[in-house]
């Protein structure tokens, strides 16, 4: 069993009645007094995540009963133990996981009974991010790293049309929202964060994001970039998005929409003539729409249609799917909005979006079935992928049939 130098001793400080947060304000005591031990922690943690580095993992697990004792790395979609780092018993998962926190974050960790945070290190002089999340399991701390990509990708690279491209910068569109929608894993930030650095690079303005944590920092280039954490620098999304019209913003970047507040507040910094960026948990454009109104109260959804109907420019749903290497590739479903989209939302035909997707070529949409079947016709995916994948199973088969 792979172990820190120093468990069996810290085991015997801890008595043996102690569970859950009452094991963990023993470690955290006991690191603070010991700040080589905690320094050796850190060292052994950051090890793992340079071996996730080394595989392209996209996160990592350890600690708590579910995990076996074993280290998990999801690596192009599948999340499997990594054998060749050993095993580690809790006090150690729980110590290396309390190591990375301040006394501040630690406090709120146990409170809480979860937490997310950001964690960076250097690597030849260049810095890695991580997001970590940790949490209790069966009265034992676990935690999850998702690995921030160390290199933007370009609006090209991400397969979006020019045309939407500009909708999305500033230069050519000063005002509207910009949704990012997937589920977990999506890519979502990887997107959110090239569109950013493309703003960033090609425009003299101000940008505010709020994020939870701060995933990629984003250095100012030709734009004032203002990194606020929630929980850190800010209370929350809504508070930092209320606060930021008072910075003099040009754009407006909150990391997510999670609840009705939040959502009204983006909505309302958009209709006051500022650009916002935001991403939402739903797997296709009209899930999105729908979503966006069925938060609130039914006496307000007619003035919630209107409002999203006059700010809403571009909604991108993605999803990373399986391609015939073993690797992943995003496929995408893009909605340009224009006076018929905004005209279907306002009269609850949201249902009749669908159609100007396939039909919008031209404004540079797609369904995320259409682009499917592109990936399968480049030979990127297999034909049970695209099926699996797609939104419309139905319309999928009938897209297939005609190739």
């Amino acid at each position: 069993m792979m172990r820190l130098s120093f468990t069996e001793a810290l085991s015997k400080d801890i008595p043996s009645n102690y569970q859950g947060v009452e094991v963990c304000e023993i470690i955290s005591q006991w690191l603070l007094h010991h700040s080589e031990r905690e320094n050796e922690c850190r060292d052994l943690l950051k090890y793992i995540l340079r071996k996730a580095r080394e595989m392209e993992a996209s996160d990592v697990d350890l600690g708590a009963p579910g995990c076996s004792n074993k280290i998990w790395m999801r690596v192009f979609g599948n999340k499997k133990p990594v054998e060749d780092l050993g095993e580690f018993s809790l006090i150690d998962t729980n110590t290396l996981i309390i190591s990375w926190l301040s006394p501040a974050q630690r406090s709120r960790l146990f409170m809480q009974k979860s937490l997310d945070f950001p964690l960076a290190f250097d690597i030849g002089g260049n810095e890695v991010r991580f997001r970590g999340t940790a949490f209790f399991d069966r009265n034992a701390l676990g935690a999850n790293f998702r690995r921030i990509n160390d290199n933007l990708l370009v609006m090209e690279q991400l397969g979006i049309p020019e045309v939407v491209a500009n909708r999305m910068n500033l230069r050519y569109e000063k005002t509207g929202l910009v949704l990012i929608t997937g589920i977990t894993g999506s890519g979502k930030s990887t997107t959110l964060n090239a569109i950013i650095d493309m703003n960033n690079r090609q425009n003299n303005g101000h940008i505010v994001s709020i994020d939870s944590p701060i995933e990629y920092v984003h250095h100012s280039k030709n734009c004032l970039v203002r990194h606020r954490e929630v929980g850190v620098d800010v209370l929350s999304f809504e508070h930092g998005a209320v606060e930021a019209l008072r910075q003099d913003p040009d754009i407006i970047v909150v990391g997510e929409m999670r609840d009705p507040q939040t959502i009204a507040t983006v909505l309302e910094i958009t209709d006051s003539g500022h650009k916002a960026f935001t991403t939402l948990h739903t797997s296709s454009a009209i899930d999105s729409v729908h979503r966006i109104v069925a938060e609130f109260p039914t006496d307000s959804q007619e003035r919630v249609r209107n409002r999203l109907a006059d700010v809403l420019t571009v909604c991108m749903s993605q999803k990373l799917v399986p391609t015939t290497d073993g690797k992943l590739t995003l496929a995408k479903e893009i909605l340009s909005v224009d006076s018929s989209v905004q005209a279907a939302i306002r009269n609850k035909n949201i249902g009749e979006i669908y159609q100007m997707m396939v039909e919008g070529k031209k404004l540079g949409m797609c369904t995320l079935e259409q682009d499917l079947k592109t990936l399968y016709q480049k030979g990127h995916i297999s034909q049970q992928t695209a099926l699996n994948y797609a939104n419309n199973k139905k319309r999928m088969h009938q897209l297939m049939s005609v190739i």
